[in-house]
């Protein structure tokens, strides 16, 4: 199958490059510099020079492909508007062109706000609608696509898609650690994330695409999830520095923009998807990643 990827050079789109051309397929990454250009056409991968701003080169990768797979996001958490505009844009853009084509269309998603008091399973629907929300409220935009001939897939990424040399958000909490010299987490430290290995999400999102039906909400979760203390504490281990609770009136100030996503709870299963794909997680968990030196500076 020819694909087209977006976010090809990134943290999980490269590994979703490896698995797509090891299972058979045809690549072609989105590129916005020479070096993500560079970095794709290694692999093997064919190249489609362009940015989420460039709608009418995603128009012509998504045209040429018969397949596409939206990993690309700009996070700019200094101006998340325009971030949440550019990944509605691109996904309509996207849309439009697979309508009635019944090609398979997976995008990117996240288990964050799903559910409450408990972990997020894959019936849960996203709360996001609209430009103005998260992602610009792609996931739904998407799923809406089906009724217009398109087989949207959702992939809800674990908030900590770990392993060697991850620059997430899990780095960036080490970072913290290790400029504030202490490993902190939230008040009690019992909140949760899940999460998953880079090379295991990566084997789900090829296995999304050869056998998930339109309208799938698949999850790649491994760990249902991981208290944040826990995580402190192998953060501590790795760095040899302190452990402490976090009061939660200081957390902002202690951990920046980060320090609000640090607080949720974000545990999701992955039950359905397990079953659906016969997909079972083999990869390293996040702490002994991070018991590993995975997050050590290189």
């Amino acid at each position: 199958m020819r694909v087209f990827v977006t976010g090809a050079s990134g943290w999980i789109g490269s590994a979703v490059v490896d698995e797509l051309l090891a299972a058979g397929h045809e690549v072609t990454g989105l590129a916005r510099s020479d070096a993500s250009a560079a970095a794709v056409e290694a692999k093997g991968a064919r190249v489609r020079r362009g940015d989420l701003d460039d709608l009418d080169g995603i128009r012509s990768g998504a045209h040429d492909a018969e397949a596409v797979i939206h990993l690309a996001n700009k996070h700019d958490w200094s101006n998340m508007a325009a971030s949440n505009a550019a990944e509605r844009n691109a996904t309509q853009a996207i849309g439009d062109v697979l309508a009635g084509t019944g090609r398979p269309f997976l995008i990117a998603a996240g288990v964050a706000a799903l559910a409450q008091g408990r972990p997020a399973t894959e019936a849960d629907p996203s709360p996001f609608h609209g430009p103005e929300s998260p992602r610009g409220g792609s996931e739904n935009l998407a799923l809406e696509f089906v009724d217009r001939g398109v087989h949207t897939v959702s992939l809800r990424f674990s908030p900590t898609v770990h392993g060697a040399r991850d620059h997430g958000f899990i780095a960036h909490i080490a970072a913290i650690a290790r400029e504030k010299g202490v490993s902190g987490y939230p008040g009690d430290g019992t909140n949760r994330w899940a999460a998953v290995h880079r090379t295991d999400a990566a084997r789900m999102v090829t296995l999304g695409l050869e056998k998930a039906p339109a309208g799938s909400r698949l999850h790649a979760v491994a760990e249902e999830g991981v208290a944040t203390k826990e995580i402190a504490e192998a953060i501590g281990r790795a760095f040899d520095l302190p452990v402490a609770s976090i009061d939660p009136d200081d957390v902002q100030g202690h951990f920046g923009w980060i320090g609000s996503f640090f607080c949720m709870d974000l545990s999701a299963t992955s039950a359905a998807t397990r079953e659906l794909l016969g997909w079972t997680p083999t990869g390293p968990t996040l702490i002994e990643d991070l018991d590993a030196g995975a997050y050590s500076p290189s």
